[in-house]
């Protein structure tokens, strides 16, 4: 089943669907305005960096806990909560446009409710469509929110004239609203032990889901892999506009056009894997992914010209676009649906905790040494890691299909 097909016969997946692409596009919006306000109102770049690290560190330290209220309740009120709080938050921002401190605490709160809302919607996917199609929903899921996100500072260049920065945010918050809406349409999503009398509490439910991870070896292997990846080619964003700047010589646009080649590539890898998706396979895939992604770094770190750069990065879009498809997929065929929210949350906390080193580590080397050299051993580090994943992941898939 083609991605039209499943949106055109499957309404509820086509409200999530609808619900994440509007979300994403203002959350985009946001950003922007947010980066924009900090930048002005302080003058520091330390100030924006602290921001970026409110949205993106701290919803990783609760992870445990984010993942675990999705196995705890009804799939459909936390997703619609989250887009609700998330709502509330950014009208109190626009409001009151506090001081950075007071901002920074809020931005973190938003991102929280955002971290709750992730893996529940991630678990909500394999109750929405039937089993052989969830390549193709996930393919579908990652093309539109790309898309959207994508958009979303085009939009807020857009918006900024006619109703400045209180007005962008004041926009996310009614996509929020939005997206609630949408997701009332769902059916009701009960967590999947919901006929339990008594559950533990919430710690220990948290500490259920780490235990879980542990425990199963190709889920173990997923999410270190992914960890491994991220850790070494999470830096690239920053390495990018040196190597364009210092390194090639080149201008401010070509900088956008580095930045710019990864979405390109990542929308054209969900629009090939959302039709040809369901015939590979996802073990491969995930494999596959993690190597181009890292070796496109490689090779972009040998480029001579922007060109050259540019193809590099547009590749390794594709392959972003393949470990994010096929690590969902497999994930939601191995993980108990109990734990599936705790699984993805914790999944996502690691990955933010892993960009968080990654930029601190790849910074240092960038500083220590130049964007090449950085781009190399980026690039180096994750194909070592792919092949230890590879090597680790047959076995651990057999395991798991013995168990």
């Amino acid at each position: 089943m083609g991605a039209l097909q499943l949106l055109r016969q499957n309404r509820p997946f086509r409200s999530l669907w609808s619900a994440r692409v509007i979300s994403f596009a203002g959350d985009s919006l946001s950003l922007v305005a947010l980066m924009l306000h900090v930048a002005s109102t302080t003058g520091q770049a330390l100030a924006v960096s602290l921001l970026l690290l409110a949205g993106d560190f701290a919803p990783a330290l609760f992870s445990p806990l984010t993942g675990a209220i999705s196995d705890r309740f009804n799939l459909k009120r936390v997703m619609i909560s989250c887009e609700l709080i998330q709502g509330a938050l950014l009208v109190l921002i626009a409001l009151a446009m506090p001081p950075l401190p007071l901002l920074l605490a809020l931005v973190a709160a938003r991102a929280v409710a955002g971290h709750v809302f992730l893996p529940a919607s991630r678990a909500a996917v394999p109750a929405l469509v039937p089993g052989d199609t969830l390549e193709t929903a996930n393919s579908t899921l990652g093309f539109g929110t790309n898309a959207s996100e994508a958009l979303g500072p085009l939009l807020a260049a857009a918006l900024f004239p006619l109703v400045g920065i209180r007005g962008v945010l004041l926009a996310d918050a009614a996509s929020f609203l939005a997206s609630a809406v949408m997701l009332a349409s769902l059916p009701s999503l009960p967590h999947a032990s919901s006929g339990e009398q008594a559950r533990p509490s919430l710690l220990q439910d948290a500490k259920l889901g780490l235990g879980y991870i542990l425990s199963a070896p190709a889920v173990r292997v997923i999410a270190l892999g992914f960890f491994a990846i991220v850790l070494f080619n999470g830096v690239d964003d920053v390495a990018l506009v040196v190597l364009a700047k210092e390194t090639l010589r080149a201008g401010d646009s070509a900088v956008g056009l580095l930045l710019g080649a990864v979405g390109l590539g990542l929308l054209a890898g969900y629009a090939l894997l959302a039709r040809y998706g369901s015939r590979a396979s996802m073990a491969v895939m995930l494999l596959l992914g993690f190597g181009v992604s890292s070796i496109g770094n490689l090779l972009t770190g040998l480029a001579w010209a922007v060109s050259a750069a540019f193809a590099m990065q547009a590749v390794r879009g594709a392959g972003i676009a393949a470990m994010d498809v096929a690590t969902n997929t497999l994930l939601q065929r191995l993980v108990p649906p109990e734990l599936l929210g705790r699984v993805f949350g914790n999944l996502h906390g690691a990955i933010g905790v892993a960009a968080a080193l990654s930029y601190v580590g790849g910074g240092l080397l960038l500083d220590a040494t130049s964007a090449p050299v950085t781009l190399l051993v980026a690039g180096a580090g994750g194909t070592v890691a792919t092949l230890a994943t590879g090597f680790a992941l047959p076995a651990a898939l057999r395991k798991s299909t013995r168990g």
